[in-house]
């Protein structure tokens, strides 16, 4: 037989107290006595009550409930946003009700419907949409985060700084001596592809190396894509060691299994770079060297925007958070064996 559920009434009979004055003790209300303050919180452990937070949020307009709604719950990177969220969420004595949409447009809606009936106080987004329709009914104070953001420019938003992550990346192939690396990228109806693309091609021409003739490959933001896009690279015509700078740490670590496949050695045949910055990075072999992207501080800085954005202070615009290199073992220093090239020699 199912115990009933303890309630304020059982609190007050165990404690010796009216109802109003053990409401009034567990809310933390000042008119009351700490006598009858202590005899009420003894009570309530004794009889095991717990504090309805939902229907006090019903009655003061906040619940102490937040959503997070990200693309792939299983991407290492995106664990770390929604981490960083969840400590800064405890911290100001919220609770974090986390989705994944796995990049579908009807489940992430569905997600929206999920916590408007749950009556969060407000939510972050990763949108998968191209629209704001689905944003525009939610209703509720909300902050977007990710490269999807910048869809969406009037919306307080957190988001990786790309194009400086992007720069970093390709700084240090070429001062590796990979002035021409191959690309695995996202597939094409990802914004954050678009993103990675027009800074890596930027980056070429200010060094005057012909972006078309560099080979890429496309891919999900997978282990196996990665591993796909590797293996129909390496079937591509190509003279010596070269090296490939994938578009997330996933999709390097599949390109990883690729090359040892094929019977090749990273980085003494293939060079691998990464972006995101996931742990499991560390312990490949050899070790990844990465971009990585501040997936817990992104975590962090959209929970105070989004606390912001439900206290009515909402002027945070596009924060774009700075990336940093990781430097392991995947990338072989050909710089040693090569002639110094100043920028602008097309040779």
């Amino acid at each position: 037989m199912q115990r009933r559920r303890p309630t304020i009434i059982d609190v007050a009979e165990k404690a010796g107290v009216s109802k109003s004055t053990a409401g009034r003790a567990l809310s933390g209300a000042s008119n009351v006595t700490d006598e009858a303050r202590e005899r009420v919180l003894e009570a309530a452990k004794a009889v095991g009550y717990e504090r309805n937070d939902l229907a006090v949020g019903m009655r003061s307009g906040r619940t102490g409930l937040l959503g997070l709604v990200i693309p792939d719950i299983t991407n290492p990177f995106w664990a770390e946003v929604a981490r960083g969220a969840q400590d800064r969420a405890a911290e100001n004595g919220a609770s974090l009700l986390v989705f994944s949409s796995d990049w579908n447009h009807d489940r992430e809606a569905s997600h929206l419907r999920a916590l408007r009936q749950a009556r969060v106080d407000g939510a972050i987004i990763n949108p998968v949409a191209d629209n704001f329709d689905d944003l525009d009914r939610f209703g509720l104070p909300f902050v977007l985060i990710g490269s999807s953001a910048e869809r969406f420019p009037s919306t307080s938003s957190v988001g990786s700084d790309i194009a400086q992550a992007v720069r970093l990346g390709m700084d240090h192939l070429v001062s590796k001596g990979h002035h021409a690396p191959a690309l695995i990228l996202g597939p094409k109806s990802r914004i954050a592809r678009a993103r990675f693309l027009r800074t890596f091609h930027e980056h070429c021409v200010e060094r005057d190396v012909d972006p078309a003739a560099l080979p890429m490959e496309d891919g999900e933001y997978t282990v196996e894509g990665g591993r796909t896009a590797m293996k129909r690279l390496l079937k591509r015509d190509r003279v010596g060691h070269f090296a490939v700078f994938a578009a997330n740490d996933l999709m390097a670590l599949g390109a990883m299994v690729a090359v040892r496949e094929a019977g090749l050695r990273c980085p003494e045949d293939v060079s691998i770079l990464g972006f995101d910055g996931v742990p499991a990075g560390a312990f490949s072999w050899p070790g990844l060297t990465t971009v990585a992207k501040p997936g817990r501080e992104m975590g962090v800085r959209s929970l105070d925007c989004l606390l912001d954005e439900i206290a009515g202070r909402s002027e945070h615009g596009r924060v774009f958070l700075p990336c940093r290199l990781i430097e392991r073992g995947s990338l072989a220093d050909l710089s040693l064996n090569q002639p110094k090239r100043a920028v602008g020699d097309g040779r």
